[in-house]
């Protein structure tokens, strides 16, 4: 790890609230849950590597652990993804949590790489409110735009590594070589944004915590698990 966050960022987002109208255009959020210890996983980790080179599309993947006792741990995985999934199993009204997993907008979950979804999310009305991220020393600022009558949101900075290539020694992937794309490292709260006015957030990036990557980032509203209000999170 030998590159800060601060050397990770860049500035491109926008907010996703499906109520919102006259706003600008934001990417379709893509999260995959996934794991090296999971055999049907490499098509889907493919398809974020596609999805990860256009500007229409975030897509994040988020490695769980609970394929590590099969014989391979997973070094990206993260406590943080498997809450994140847990909580999606909830809101989605799920039995249970699986690999790939991949949830569009924070709405619709699907198996796998189905390009379907991610298809009909990019043809809907993707309004936005407009965010600029700013690096200032070692400071990450975030300014997003008033958007009156939307609920109260959580901002959500996440760090991710762009790119990464994982030679596996044992469990369902061994002696396979995995290409793996845009891998969530770090997920932070940043603060509270309201809509109703021009909210400033800001984060002090820690030196030497992210290896070398490229990052986007988005705002989006997604239902807040212990509150039940909608998650604003900067990607």
């Amino acid at each position: 790890m030998t590159r800060s966050l601060r050397e990770c960022m860049a500035a491109a987002a926008m907010l996703s609230c499906v109520a919102a109208t006259n706003a600008q255009p934001r990417p379709v959020v893509v999260e995959l849950f996934t794991s090296e210890g999971c055999s049907s996983c490499p098509p889907a980790d493919a398809y974020v590597g596609k999805l990860s080179a256009r500007s229409d599309v975030l897509a994040l993947s988020f490695h769980v652990d609970y394929w590590d006792d099969l014989g391979w741990r997973d070094r990206f995985a993260l406590a943080q993804s498997v809450e994140r999934q847990n909580i999606y199993a909830r809101n989605l009204r799920r039995s249970s949590v699986y690999t790939p997993q991949l949830v569009v907008d924070g709405r619709d979950d699907h198996v796998g790489s189905e390009g379907r979804a991610v298809a009909t999310a990019l043809s809907e009305n993707r309004d936005g409110a407009p965010v600029e991220v700013s690096v200032r020393d070692a400071e990450v600022l975030v300014e997003i735009g008033a958007r009156p009558g939307v609920p109260p949101s959580d901002v959500m900075l996440v760090a991710y590594l762009h790119h990464a290539v994982s030679a596996i020694g044992r469990g369902e992937n061994a002696g396979r070589t995995l290409d793996e794309f845009n891998i969530v490292r770090n997920i932070r709260t940043l603060g509270e944004w309201k809509g109703r006015d021009l909210s400033r957030v800001s984060v002090i990036a820690a030196a030497g915590r992210h290896r070398r990557c490229s990052s986007r980032s988005a705002v989006r509203a997604s239902p807040d698990h212990r509150s039940g209000r909608p998650r604003t999170s900067l990607k």
